[in-house]
Protein backbone atom coordinates (compact mmCIF):
# COMPACT_ATOMS: atom_id res chain seq x y z
CA UNK A 1 0.00 0.00 0.00
CA UNK A 2 3.00 2.01 -0.17
CA UNK A 3 1.63 3.77 -3.26
CA UNK A 4 -1.40 5.12 -1.36
CA UNK A 5 0.85 7.17 1.01
CA UNK A 6 1.19 10.56 -0.42
CA UNK A 7 4.37 12.64 0.29
CA UNK A 8 3.60 16.30 1.57
CA UNK A 9 6.72 17.46 2.99
CA UNK A 10 8.68 18.92 0.19
CA UNK A 11 5.55 19.97 -1.89
CA UNK A 12 4.86 23.52 -2.67
CA UNK A 13 1.70 24.92 -1.57
CA UNK A 14 -1.48 24.74 -3.65
CA UNK A 15 -2.78 22.41 -5.75
CA UNK A 16 -1.69 18.82 -6.36
CA UNK A 17 -3.36 16.28 -7.91
CA UNK A 18 -2.95 12.27 -8.02
CA UNK A 19 -4.53 9.55 -9.80
CA UNK A 20 -4.94 5.84 -8.64
CA UNK A 21 -6.34 2.82 -10.83
CA UNK A 22 -7.91 0.24 -8.12
CA UNK A 23 -8.11 -3.72 -9.05
CA UNK A 24 -8.90 -6.40 -7.21
CA UNK A 25 -5.67 -6.51 -5.34
CA UNK A 26 -6.79 -3.19 -3.70
CA UNK A 27 -9.65 -4.75 -1.63
CA UNK A 28 -7.93 -8.13 -0.98
CA UNK A 29 -5.72 -6.18 1.18
CA UNK A 30 -7.98 -5.50 3.13
CA UNK A 31 -9.84 -8.97 3.07
CA UNK A 32 -13.06 -7.54 1.46
CA UNK A 33 -14.64 -10.90 -0.45
CA UNK A 34 -17.56 -8.88 -1.11
CA UNK A 35 -15.28 -7.57 -4.49
CA UNK A 36 -14.59 -10.26 -6.43
CA UNK A 37 -13.27 -7.59 -9.15
CA UNK A 38 -12.89 -3.70 -9.51
CA UNK A 39 -11.70 -1.57 -12.14
CA UNK A 40 -12.21 2.00 -10.02
CA UNK A 41 -10.47 5.09 -10.73
CA UNK A 42 -9.91 7.76 -7.77
CA UNK A 43 -8.73 10.97 -8.45
CA UNK A 44 -7.29 12.58 -5.59
CA UNK A 45 -6.87 16.70 -5.38
CA UNK A 46 -4.98 17.99 -2.59
CA UNK A 47 -4.59 21.88 -1.77
CA UNK A 48 -1.74 21.75 0.51
CA UNK A 49 -1.77 24.91 3.08
CA UNK A 50 0.75 25.69 5.69
CA UNK A 51 -0.76 23.41 8.51
CA UNK A 52 -3.21 21.80 6.58
CA UNK A 53 -4.26 19.58 3.56
CA UNK A 54 -7.36 19.29 2.12
CA UNK A 55 -8.28 16.37 0.23
CA UNK A 56 -10.99 15.43 -2.22
CA UNK A 57 -11.51 12.12 -3.94
CA UNK A 58 -14.03 11.51 -7.00
CA UNK A 59 -14.29 8.09 -7.25
CA UNK A 60 -16.11 6.36 -10.00
CA UNK A 61 -16.14 2.76 -11.78
CA UNK A 62 -17.28 -0.46 -11.57
CA UNK A 63 -16.93 -3.69 -8.74
CA UNK A 64 -17.88 -6.94 -9.20
CA UNK A 65 -20.39 -8.53 -6.45
CA UNK A 66 -22.65 -11.18 -6.08
CA UNK A 67 -26.16 -10.93 -6.41
CA UNK A 68 -28.21 -11.47 -2.94
CA UNK A 69 -31.23 -12.62 -4.88
CA UNK A 70 -29.36 -15.24 -7.36
CA UNK A 71 -25.90 -15.38 -6.29
CA UNK A 72 -25.00 -14.25 -9.81
CA UNK A 73 -22.07 -12.04 -10.54
CA UNK A 74 -23.45 -8.16 -10.84
CA UNK A 75 -21.42 -4.96 -11.98
CA UNK A 76 -22.46 -1.92 -9.51
CA UNK A 77 -21.26 1.66 -10.75
CA UNK A 78 -20.16 3.32 -8.53
CA UNK A 79 -19.27 7.48 -9.04
CA UNK A 80 -18.99 9.99 -5.89
CA UNK A 81 -17.18 12.48 -4.02
CA UNK A 82 -15.35 12.96 -0.47
CA UNK A 83 -13.40 15.11 0.89
CA UNK A 84 -11.19 14.85 4.19
CA UNK A 85 -9.36 17.41 6.26
CA UNK A 86 -5.63 16.65 7.21
CA UNK A 87 -4.55 19.28 9.79
CA UNK A 88 -0.48 19.28 10.41
CA UNK A 89 0.50 19.21 14.34
CA UNK A 90 2.95 17.85 17.06
CA UNK A 91 0.77 14.74 17.52
CA UNK A 92 -1.52 12.43 15.96
CA UNK A 93 -5.63 12.05 16.79
CA UNK A 94 -9.00 11.69 14.95
CA UNK A 95 -10.94 14.69 15.55
CA UNK A 96 -13.86 13.64 13.37
CA UNK A 97 -14.30 11.28 10.71
CA UNK A 98 -13.64 14.26 8.01
CA UNK A 99 -10.79 15.47 10.06
CA UNK A 100 -7.83 13.72 10.91
CA UNK A 101 -4.88 15.50 13.10
CA UNK A 102 -1.10 14.07 12.01
CA UNK A 103 2.04 15.21 13.22
CA UNK A 104 3.83 16.93 10.39
CA UNK A 105 7.16 15.56 10.77
CA UNK A 106 5.82 12.37 9.45
CA UNK A 107 5.96 14.11 6.09
CA UNK A 108 3.49 12.18 4.35
CA UNK A 109 -0.11 10.52 4.62
CA UNK A 110 -1.79 7.26 4.14
CA UNK A 111 -5.19 7.71 1.69
CA UNK A 112 -5.59 4.12 1.35
CA UNK A 113 -7.37 3.47 4.19
CA UNK A 114 -10.23 6.30 3.30
CA UNK A 115 -10.26 5.09 0.09
CA UNK A 116 -11.29 1.62 0.98
CA UNK A 117 -13.81 3.14 3.20
CA UNK A 118 -15.55 5.92 0.93
CA UNK A 119 -15.58 2.56 -1.73
CA UNK A 120 -17.59 0.81 1.02
CA UNK A 121 -20.02 2.84 1.86
CA UNK A 122 -20.90 3.64 -1.73
CA UNK A 123 -21.86 0.24 -2.08
CA UNK A 124 -25.79 -0.89 -2.27
CA UNK A 125 -27.25 -2.01 1.01
CA UNK A 126 -29.03 -4.42 -1.11
CA UNK A 127 -27.10 -5.75 -4.69
CA UNK A 128 -29.43 -6.90 -7.43
CA UNK A 129 -29.69 -7.67 -10.51
CA UNK A 130 -32.48 -4.71 -12.10
CA UNK A 131 -35.55 -5.33 -14.30
CA UNK A 132 -35.28 -5.01 -17.77
CA UNK A 133 -37.80 -2.80 -20.21
CA UNK A 134 -40.90 -5.28 -19.42
CA UNK A 135 -40.02 -5.04 -16.00
CA UNK A 136 -38.81 -8.62 -15.59
CA UNK A 137 -36.28 -9.29 -13.21
CA UNK A 138 -32.82 -9.79 -14.70
CA UNK A 139 -31.60 -12.51 -11.80
CA UNK A 140 -31.31 -15.71 -12.82
CA UNK A 141 -34.54 -17.61 -13.89
CA UNK A 142 -33.76 -20.96 -12.24
CA UNK A 143 -32.90 -19.13 -9.14
CA UNK A 144 -36.26 -17.15 -8.64
CA UNK A 145 -38.04 -20.37 -10.04
CA UNK A 146 -36.52 -22.26 -6.91
CA UNK A 147 -37.13 -19.27 -4.83
CA UNK A 148 -40.96 -18.96 -6.18
CA UNK A 149 -41.60 -23.06 -5.32
CA UNK A 150 -40.03 -22.63 -1.84
CA UNK A 151 -41.98 -19.76 -0.92
CA UNK A 152 -45.47 -21.40 -1.59
CA UNK A 153 -44.72 -24.41 -0.08
CA UNK A 154 -43.51 -22.91 3.52
CA UNK A 155 -45.94 -23.12 5.77
CA UNK A 156 -46.15 -20.67 8.54
CA UNK A 157 -46.27 -22.43 12.13
CA UNK A 158 -49.60 -22.40 13.39
CA UNK A 159 -48.23 -21.14 17.40
CA UNK A 160 -47.19 -17.88 15.90
CA UNK A 161 -51.15 -17.21 14.23
CA UNK A 162 -52.26 -17.96 18.29
CA UNK A 163 -49.17 -15.26 19.67
CA UNK A 164 -50.52 -12.98 16.58
CA UNK A 165 -54.44 -13.07 18.08
CA UNK A 166 -52.84 -12.03 21.38
CA UNK A 167 -50.91 -9.47 20.76
CA UNK A 168 -54.02 -8.25 18.03
CA UNK A 169 -56.08 -8.10 21.40
CA UNK A 170 -53.98 -6.64 23.87
CA UNK A 171 -53.83 -3.40 21.30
Amino acid sequence: MEKYQIQFSGLKPGMHSFVFGLDYTFFKYYHFDDISDSNVRVLVEMEKEDHMILFRFDIDGTVNVLCDRCGDPLTEHLKGEQKLVVKLSDHNEEESEDVQVVKESDGRFDISQFIYEYISLMLPAQRVHGVDGSGKSLCNRAVLKKLEELKESHRPDPRWEVLKKLKEENT
